[in-house]
């Protein structure tokens, strides 16, 4: 029986556990170049013990960035500032894993402590920070108070379906082992797929397949580019929780037609087509998000990750064991305790003694708790 523990193998890559660290974009890339922050920030997940790391969204085009601190892969000179970071998830034992995406219309934003607006004059006066123009499927804005972005031409899109492909060799260039394509949360690959911002009367717009035709053409482009050995995952949002836009089982169509070509496991988020505001029909609770993932692993027989306000060990484990999910991708959590993993394995019943944790620090906290105990103070 899988558990939360239990190794999990997608194509050659094999994972020590179902824990997956959900991208958390930091915003301090320097023009899209990786630096101290980013390795140390990563680095810490690997040392906890988590099974997959990725790094956050990055990239593949300049325009493509939601800020100035995204990181980036839409030139060879990225590649380098990459490789220490997965150099050293993988010494210690995790998979490396990269999120590329696109921002579409929800690119030139702020940063979220800035505002999370349209990048402005204040930016360009205190921290000298220019905005760019956005382009999306439609000229939808992507919220009241945003700029109207410029409708994809025919060009455009196959320029950037061609861009993720060229980002997908550069990750491999730069030593990561799983690609996640950012299709959720209003972004690019989102744009196109939902109704609500995509209102293109041509091939890539109307019907269902018109719309999921650039997913798949973005995943035909990264397969090229990507070896058969390596897996392919996608982030999608599994409903739009708003009237004529995604629901669950549109999602289940999309992920068949992905399958089909190469992807091997769906990271199951939703919302943020419309905006800021959180939509009236969506309900967050622990796990929110879970019946999605469980649903779409049923229905599209794919493995699937569940991600959204999961922090239990015992919740998580039993999503694992129940077959709801075959991953758990955690942030915040995470972010509050990088020991998450670990320190959770021995509460589970998994581990002894601090076996599981790098010996520089589990020899240190088991001669602590064997004094401690000796000594009658715990």
């Amino acid at each position: 029986m899988a558990t939360l523990y239990s190794h999990f193998k997608l194509r050659d890559i094999t994972f020590k556990n179902r824990v997956a660290l959900s991208p958390m974009s930091q915003y301090r890339a320097v023009d899209g170049h990786a630096n101290d922050w980013h390795l140390v920030h990563l680095g810490r997940f690997a040392i906890g013990g988590v099974g997959l790391v990725y790094a956050e969204a990055t990239a593949v085009e300049a325009d493509g960035r939601r800020t100035h601190g995204d990181l980036g892969l839409w030139n060879d000179a990225l590649i380098e500032s990459l490789r220490p970071i997965t150099q050293f998830i993988s010494r210690e034992g995790a998979v490396p894993g990269i999120q590329l995406g696109h921002a579409g219309r929800k690119a030139s934003e702020r940063r979220p402590w800035h505002g999370e607006t349209p990048v402005d004059e204040e930016d360009v006066n205190i921290r000298n920070e220019v905005p760019w123009g956005a382009s999306a499927p439609s000229p939808v804005p992507y919220a009241e108070g945003w700029p109207v972005p410029a409708e994809m031409s025919e060009t455009d899109i196959q320029r950037v379906i061609g861009s993720f492909g060229t980002a997908a060799r550069r990750s491999l260039d730069a030593g990561f082992k799983i690609i996640e394509v950012y299709a959720a949360h209003g972004f690019l690959v989102h744009q196109f797929l939902s109704p609500i911002s995509n209102q293109r009367q041509d091939n890539w717009g109307g019907s269902a397949a018109n719309r999921q035709r650039f997913a798949i053409e973005v995943a035909r482009s990264i397969r090229a580019n990507w070896p058969e050995e390596l897996p392919l995952a996608f982030r999608l949002s599994t409903t739009d929780w708003l009237d004529g836009g995604i629901e669950v089982e549109d999602t289940v169509e999309t992920v068949k037609a992905l399958k089909a070509e190469g992807v091997d496991i769906i990271d199951c988020s939703s919302g943020g087509i419309g905006g800021k505001e959180r939509p009236r029909r969506m309900v967050i609770e622990e796990g929110f998000q879970t019946k999605f993932a469980k649903q779409i692993r049923n229905d599209a027989e794919i493995a699937t990750m569940a991600v959204g306000f999961l922090w239990n060990a015992k919740v998580c484990e039993e999503i694992v064991t129940s077959g709801k999910a075959d991953m758990i991708a955690i942030a915040r959590e995470l972010l509050d305790d990088p020991n998450w993993t670990v320190r959770n394995a021995a509460k589970l019943g998994t581990d002894k003694d601090y076996a599981m944790w790098p010996q520089e620090a589990g020899w240190w906290l088991m001669k602590r708790d064997r004094l401690l105990k000796k000594l009658g103070l715990r």
